[in-house]
């Protein structure tokens, strides 16, 4: 009877609560449109991680049979749109001005230098202000010039006279051999696992999908408790005799419902757009719902704790603001200094990419990732017997 009674409870508040939610056509919307259109956004914007089309600067100084030969090769490559520069001679460029993150000058008699054996580096002028752009432009130039390289060397070789070939027969065969070794190219055979094809998007998929729940569902459940202390209806709530634990659950639950939702919308979005398969999804289901769990949590308390809808926005973006970039949604945590890294642990959304890439690309199992599950879980207790331990010290 007393659980009738308290699920009766739960429902009532539970309706009350939904019903706040149909009737604010502005939530309604955002509940709609954002999902997919941030999926789509994020998606697109992270798609493609490799640089392509860098506005480059080229100055053939040179203008040598070989330098043409390799400006070929550079044109050739999609990390460059390159425009002809007639060069600098006061030594200083201005790439702000010029707008190009780089400029490449083959020097004068470039080519010469290759024939003497006494070779001339290229000169490169890069824009330093983005620090991962930089290093690719120059491994970029750098591996185009590799392979020019091993094609001079390749037609060198083909090109030598009968009597050199002749004269090799005569050294050591050791030798000839450690010879011929160093003037082949050296090759790697690798095997990627996990994401064979290197896509980015398979990568950061649990990221997108995590960053959205957490900024709507956190966003959205600090208002409650709020909204209803600011309209006078709190302590009407308090006073009936519904107990603290049965309008925490009745405020939940709601927006829990709402926010599968959403993880389907958006899910559905990854799959069907972006072509990101979900394995496992029964194991992707519990974690999902107790990250949503924890979430929802989480907005509740700092949702009791504030006085305002305007305190709890804020409260909620400073909690979301240090989430979005130390949680390892876009970047793996490795490089992060080890006091960082212990700080992002206490993120939710942490456990929940951890788990969901362990999950989606690894193909682990639950022992796997029982440690995550189990943070979510902790949290999800913790966060709401915080908000209704609130209520009850509001009600004294």
């Amino acid at each position: 009877m007393n659980l009738t009674n308290s699920l009766r409870s739960i429902a009532s508040v539970a309706r009350k609560e939904f019903l706040h939610i149909l009737r604010d056509w502005r939530i309604l919307l955002l509940i709609v449109t954002l999902p997919p259109a941030f999926t789509l956004l994020f998606g697109h914007a992270f798609e493609q991680t490799k640089l392509r089309h860098a506005a480059t600067l080229l100055h053939d100084a040179d203008q040598s049979p070989e330098s043409r030969k390799l400006v070929e090769r550079l044109r050739a490559s999609e990390t460059f749109s390159w425009r002809d520069w007639a060069g600098d001679t006061t030594g200083h460029v201005d790439l702000l001005q010029l707008k190009a993150l780089a400029a490449v000058t083959i020097p004068p008699a470039w080519g010469e230098s290759l024939q003497n054996g006494a070779p001339k580096p290229l000169h490169i002028v890069l824009d330093g202000t983005d620090m991962n752009t930089a290093p690719q432009l120059e491994g970029a130039v750098q591996l185009a010039l590799g392979k020019f390289q091993l094609d001079s060397r390749q037609n060198m070789m083909d090109t030598l006279p009968e009597e050199v070939f002749e004269m090799s027969k005569k050294l050591p065969e050791t030798f000839r051999k450690q010879f011929k070794s160093s003037m082949s190219p050296w090759t790697v055979e690798s095997v990627t696992l996990y994401n064979p094809k290197l896509r980015f998007m398979d990568f950061v998929m649990p990221g997108i999908v995590g960053l959205i729940l957490q900024l709507l569902t956190v966003t959205l459940m600090a208002c409650t408790i709020a909204r209803e202390r600011e309209s006078g209806t709190l302590s009407q709530l308090l006073v009936t005799p519904l107990r603290h634990n049965e309008i925490v659950a009745g405020k939940v639950l709601p927006n829990l419902a709402i926010s599968i939702v959403l993880i389907s919308v958006t899910m559905a979005t990854g799959h069907f757009h972006f072509d990101v398969q979900f394995r496992d999804p029964l194991l992707l289901s519990v974690l999902c719902l107790l990250f949503l769990l924890c979430s929802l949590g989480t907005g509740l308390l700092i949702s009791a704790f504030c006085q305002t809808q305007a305190q709890a926005i804020q409260f909620a973006v400073f909690y979301l603001l240090p989430v979005f970039p130390l949680s390892g949604a876009f970047a793996q945590l490795d490089q992060l200094p080890p006091g960082i890294q212990l700080l992002s642990q206490s993120f939710p959304l942490t456990h929940f990419c951890h788990a969901f890439r362990l999950v989606n690309l690894g193909q682990v199992g639950f022992s796997a990732i029982l440690g995550d599950l189990s943070f979510l879980f902790l949290g999800a207790i913790l966060t709401c017997s915080g908000a209704a331990l609130l209520l009850r010290r509001i009600q004294d």
